[in-house]
Order: structure tokens, then C-alpha cells, then sequence
């Protein structure tokens, strides 16, 4: 029977090559997650045996790494995640993020240029969108139950959801990159997960580069970095999941990638359910609330891993009709995915069609 098994899937690779990624970024589904993971290890172990794959956990999420490379890079791979978690980490007291959120107001701190390139990356995002995108959002998740240290999950009063807004606000943020440092002018709880993901696996990939590795496919918690081609000989093939917490695995669209990065942002697997009204776990924080749409999921594909993760949930924010408009205008490949009564329905910028493939296996 085990034998069985592996020949079948290895024949569902090697004729399709798909890797299902799915939109949830959070430890709470942590057991389906590992699912996918084990079933994406499993199946990359079809194919050309040039390939090396190193896996496991951090940045409070998953990683795999499947790679045709001259020699091992396990160890650098876990180098660069761990300096990555060292600047950027919210789980780590001791990271220069957490010094930071629990330093004085008005100091400047100095810190990597690294997390000054996120920081600013961030703050672009946030000025281009108006503030749909601040990585100081976090005092609010928590507000609303979704944070690791967030509130019992009930409807804040109004006066509550001000009072914790007023404190929050991507502006209060100040950065200077020589020397490389970082000052708020409020208490502000910088939290860069949004945004962190994406740029590891950049980092990654870049290392993968200077190894000479120029297949490969880099995967953090669901963002995505893809090089070369895969074990099959062709474009790596992501799955991008139907929307919906019923059907955990079914693909909705295959997209090719080859060089881009790609991330998905959705709200299908993270929800909170009170008094018998649903409230998304992506808060907006112009308005101090959970985003109230019918954009299930959006995914985004970018040269950049870390912004491809940024707009995924800025897009997000933003919702079907005014996220649309701006990916449109600025010509990012986006796929959104839309509630309707009858179902899902695909939208897609321009940019997206050349990595569309089929929508099955």
C-alpha cells in the first residue's frame, strides 16, 4: 500500500509539478499546515535527484527550500533565517524588533540595515495606500482577539476601538539608514509579519544566487520565491487554494512562476464568529476594524518576495473594487478572489495572464 501511495504521487508531480501554497500565516492552523508541507516534501522527492530539500520551522511559521545547487546549503539557509528572526521577530524578546517596541519614545536605536529596508519598503506601502498597509496595526489585532496576546474574542466597544486606534499610526515611525537606526515618537508596537516572510525569502534566494543555485524554489509560511525551473524541467507550478475552510487543499487556479516571488493574502482560514456575526482577522486600520467585503483571498506576484508579501495584504485591505483599481494601476499580476452568492469568482489584472495555467490537476 505505502509503495501504492508514492507512485502515485510521484506521477501526479511529474505530470502536473503543482505545489499547493494557501493563504493562512498563523500558528493556530499550524496542524494543516505541516499537512501541506509533509504532502509538498513528499512530493518533491520525485524528480531529479539534484535537487536537495531542507525544511522546518521559524519565524513562527514553516520553511522549505528545494534547490539544485553544486553543493549543500542547509546550513546557510538556516543562517539566514536566524539573522533574519534576530532583527525582525515579535516571538523573540530579546530581537532588536522587540527592544525596540518595549524602548523609550524619541531615541533613536540603532539597528541593521536590514530592518531598515523592511521598515521603509513598509512605510511606501502604507503612504501609497493611504494607510491601508501600517505595520503598527498590532495593538488592534490584539483588540480584536486575533494577536498572540489579544483580548477574549468579542466585539469591542466603539470608544475602546478609538481609544486603541489613536495610538496606532505608521507615521509615528522614523527611520534613518546612516547609521542604520530607528525612532518612534509615540509608543507604537511595530509588528513587520506582513511584510518579515517575504523578505527572508528574498534573502534566501539571494544566498541561493551566491551558492550558484539557479533552480529552486524558496517557500516561508506560504510566500514564495521561484527560480530556474523545476525537478520536472519546467516553470515551478503553484497552487493557489480555494477560498474557503471547507474545501482545505482543492485548487483554485495553477499559476507558473519562474524569477517572481509570490504571496497570498485571505481571511477564509482566520475568523473570529460572535453572537453570531463573523469578523475577519485582517483589521483595517484606518477605521480601527475588520475589513467588511467580499474579497475571499488575493494573491500577488511580484520580483520581490517582501513586497509581493506587502501588497498581498495591503490589496486585502483595500477590497475587490478599490485594491483592483490599484493593482491595475500599478500593473502588479493580481488574481482576486471574490464571494458571490454562487460561488468564487477569479478576477485578474493584465499582468496576472502570463502565469495562468489550468485550474485543476
Amino acid at each position: 500500500m505505502r509503495a501504492g501511495w508514492y507512485f502515485l504521487v510521484c506521477r501526479l508531480v511529474y505530470f502536473e509539478g503543482v505545489i499547493v501554497r494557501s493563504a493562512p500565516r498563523l500558528i493556530r492552523d499550524g496542524a494543516k499546515r505541516w499537512l501541506v508541507w509533509t504532502l509538498v516534501g513528499l512530493l518533491a522527492g520525485c524528480g531529479d535527484p539534484g535537487y536537495q530539500r531542507h525544511g522546518g520551522s521559524a519565524m513562527g511559521t514553516g520553511y522549505r527550500v528545494t534547490a539544485k545547487c553544486p553543493g549543500e546549503v542547509g546550513d546557510q539557509v538556516t543562517a539566514v533565517l536566524d539573522a533574519v528572526n534576530a532583527d525582525m521577530s515579535t516571538y523573540l524578546p530579546e530581537s532588536t524588533l522587540s527592544v525596540f517596541n518595549r524602548g523609550p519614545v524619541g531615541e533613536w536605536l540603532p539597528v541593521s540595515a536590514d530592518l531598515i529596508e523592511v521598515v521603509e519598503a513598509a512605510h511606501d506601502l502604507s503612504e501609497l495606500s493611504g494607510g491601508a498597509f501600517d505595520v503598527t496595526v498590532g495593538p488592534l489585532v490584539n483588540l480584536w482577539g486575533f494577536g498572540p496576546n489579544g483580548a477574549p474574542a468579542q466585539r469591542p466597544a466603539a470608544a475602546r476601538v478609538e481609544f486603541v486606534r489613536a495610538k496606532v499610526g505608521y507615521h509615528y515611525l522614523e527611520s534613518r539608514r546612516a547609521p542604520p537606526a530607528l525612532r518612534k515618537s509615540t509608543d507604537v508596537y511595530v509588528d513587520l509579519s506582513a511584510i518579515a516572510k517575504g523578505f527572508a525569502v528574498d534573502r534566501i534566494a539571494q544566498r541561493l544566487f551566491e551558492l550558484e543555485c539557479s533552480d529552486f524554489l524558496v517557500d516561508v509560511g506560504g510566500e514564495v520565491r521561484a527560480s530556474g525551473v523545476n525537478p520536472q524541467g519546467a516553470a515551478w507550478r503553484i497552487g493557489v487554494e480555494v477560498p474557503d475552510p471547507d474545501s482545505f487543499g482543492a485548487i483554485q487556479r495553477v499559476l507558473r512562476i519562474s524569477g517572481s516571488g509570490l504571496a497570498t493574502s485571505g481571511d477564509y482560514r482566520n475568523f473570529l464568529e460572535v453572537d453570531g456575526e463573523r469578523f475577519a482577522h485582517t483589521i483595517d486600520p484606518r477605521t480601527g476594524y475588520p475589513v467588511d467585503h467580499t474579497l475571499a483571498s488575493v494573491t500577488v506576484v511580484h520580483e520581490s518576495a517582501m513586497l509581493a508579501d506587502g501588497y498581498a495584504t495591503l490589496l486585502n485591505v483595500l477590497g475587490p473594487q478599490e485594491g483592483f483599481s490599484l493593482a491595475e494601476g500599478l500593473g502588479l499580476p493580481v488574481l482576486f478572489l471574490i464571494r458571490t452568492p454562487n460561488g468564487f469568482e477569479e478576477r485578474y489584472t493584465v499582468g496576472l495572464e502570463q502565469f495562468l495555467g489550468q485550474t485543476d490537476y
